[in-house]
């Protein structure tokens, strides 16, 4: 009965599956008078300021420089406008997801699929209009885009309300969900997932078409482009988070080469700014061209030949030809002297200009595209765990011995990070027993201190380690003597304990804490029996809070 529910609170619901898998689809045309413009938005009630649309509408066109002609497939991010609220599922579906498919609380993800034809019918000579779905999952587009340009916005709202009845995503489980007369097999990774293992597909027997579609994740682009030999340089380029801007031929060029390099320190999260496509209309624009400042920590993806001279100050800068994406690497590479390297010459591939000393490590073998991609993401994956295993094995030091956790003393505090006592372990255990590359160590990782995404790093398992402590403190205190300690309490000592007790209970419940099974329940008991031998006045008041 909805007579006295809110008709918000029923759009809500109404949208809430969906919403969990994309936050809208847009369709943006190109308008002789007004340019681009924003022709539809469904669902209809889905949210957007005036400043998102508008850079919806500028992100979801590639500029006139790249020439592009049938159909084209690229991807931004934007910021959202100031004062969305997140949901809480959210926080639990970023909890057990992949940092690169983790949902953003203050940007959108945008998948673009841009069509230009010849039509002799419209005024410019050409038909031009984009798709645009905002998600984190890529793959949809490939599947809805062609249909609706076949059969227009009808095909929308079919799709919509299909994905409206899907489940949840959950990170690690297998979802079989149906969507235009297929079946898309998914399974997105989970972060307990064995580091650079293949997803593991569902064996059991369902009633499947013949050939579902697995969907692939961001994490999964392929890696191998034209500046493969300087891989190395550009993983700790990203890992520090230096200004880096990618000047490419197109949007899809510029969008995939910006997510491979932000994704190139998983398992580490990339936690500065990044944009896959960015553009002169961007809200963002003169934030990151001021020259009064130095450049921020920002990964740019840029297709207008403009910004080779609005950013010829920034310390980093590549230059992408057409890619080459298959077979052996090209031949006409020349490199110049490692000593104060200033310039990496690759022909046609591009040019490369940087301040910043590196050691080289090249790959120049005839294998095909993905099998060079796996290898190369396997490398990395390496690369980036040798990084991380000693930062992990310090911060886990950090941590209060359990035995020191005691039911009825508020539990211990974890230790502060001390860089110099860090950097004091690296000599047994540090990288270069696990990796074979050989170099500065200890001064990358000073200047990965000054990064944001030590710092989000950090924060993040600073976090988890409370979590784990608060669990802890709750489960020991489910395993002390709860009645025998009241017996020789005042009355308000005891009021104090229900009231902290349950205010402990409701942040675990809220943070969806992995308390060990039985705790809560034993611990809601105890409160009942204590509250029970309570004076009546004292049981209205503590039933009533």
């Amino acid at each position: 009965n909805h007579s006295r529910t809110p008709l918000s609170y029923i759009i809500r619901c109404r949208w809430a599956r969906f919403s969990s898998w994309l936050e809208c689809v847009c369709v943006v045309t190109f308008d002789l008078e007004l340019g681009q413009a924003l022709e539809l938005v469904y669902p209809q009630d889905v949210k957007l300021t005036e400043k998102e649309k508008t850079s919806i509408c500028y992100l979801s066109f590639p500029d006139s420089y790249s020439g592009c002609l049938g159909d084209t497939q690229f991807s931004f991010r934007m910021r959202q406008s100031v004062g969305r609220r997140g949901s809480r599922d959210g926080d639990v579906y970023n909890r057990d997801a992949p940092v690169t498919l983790q949902k953003e609380v203050s940007h959108f993800f945008g998948y673009v699929y841009f069509r230009q034809v010849k039509d002799v019918s419209v005024k410019r000579g050409y038909f031009q209009k984009s798709l645009v779905l905002l998600t984190l999952f890529h793959s949809l587009l490939q599947i809805i885009a062609p249909e609706y340009f076949e059969k227009l916005e009808p095909c929308l709202e079919t799709v919509c309300n299909e994905i409206d009845q899907w489940p949840k995503p959950v990170p690690g489980m297998t979802l079989n969900l149906p969507v235009m007369g297929v079946i898309l097999q998914i399974r997105i990774p989970s972060k307990s997932d064995k580091p650079g293992g293949s997803p593991i597909r569902n064996t059991a027997k369902e009633n499947l078409l013949p050939a579902p579609t697995v969907l692939p994740t961001i994490h999964e682009l392929d890696l191998f482009f034209s500046m493969l030999i300087h891989l190395q340089m550009l993983w700790e380029l990203v890992l520090l988070g230096e200004p880096l801007i990618i000047i490419a031929p197109s949007p899809t060029v510029s969008s995939e080469t910006v997510l491979a390099l932000v994704s190139s320190i998983c398992p580490l999260k990339f936690c500065c700014d990044f944009r896959p496509y960015f553009t002169i209309h961007d809200s963002e624009f003169r934030e990151y061209t001021t020259r009064t400042q130095a450049p921020p920590s920002v990964v740019l993806g840029v297709t207008n030949p403009f910004f080779i001279k609005t950013f010829q100050s920034w310390p980093h800068i590549i230059r992408l030809g057409e890619l080459k994406m298959a077979g052996d690497l090209p031949k006409q590479v020349k490199v110049k002297k490692l000593v104060k390297l200033k310039t990496l010459d690759t022909k046609p591939g591009g040019h490369l200009y940087t301040k910043t000393k590196f050691l080289l490590r090249g790959y120049s073998r005839k294998r095909p595209s993905e099998v060079q991609s796996a290898i190369l993401r396997r490398h990395l994956l390496e690369v980036t765990q040798s990084f991380i295993i000693p930062l992990e094995r310090y911060m886990a030091s950090l941590m209060p011995l359990q035995r020191s956790v005691t039911a009825w003393k508020t539990p211990p505090q974890i230790r502060p990070f001390n860089q110099d006592e860090f950097m004091a372990t690296l000599d047994h255990s540090g990288p270069q027993l696990t990796s074979m590359l050989k170099g500065d160590w200890m001064g990358l990782y000073r200047k990965f201190f000054r990064s944001p995404n030590f710092d989000g790093w950090y924060r993040q398992r600073h976090k988890e380690m409370s979590q784990k402590l608060e669990c802890l403190h709750l489960e020991v205190i489910c395993d002390a003597d709860l009645m025998g300690w009241t017996k020789d309490k005042s009355e308000v000592e005891i009021v104090d304990v229900v009231l902290k007790l349950r205010e402990k209970m409701t942040k675990a419940r809220q943070q969806q804490l992995h308390v060990r099974d039985g705790v809560m329940d034993k611990l809601e008991t105890f409160i009942e029996s204590i509250i029970s031998s309570l004076p009546e006045d004292l049981q209205t008041l503590l039933n009533t809070e």
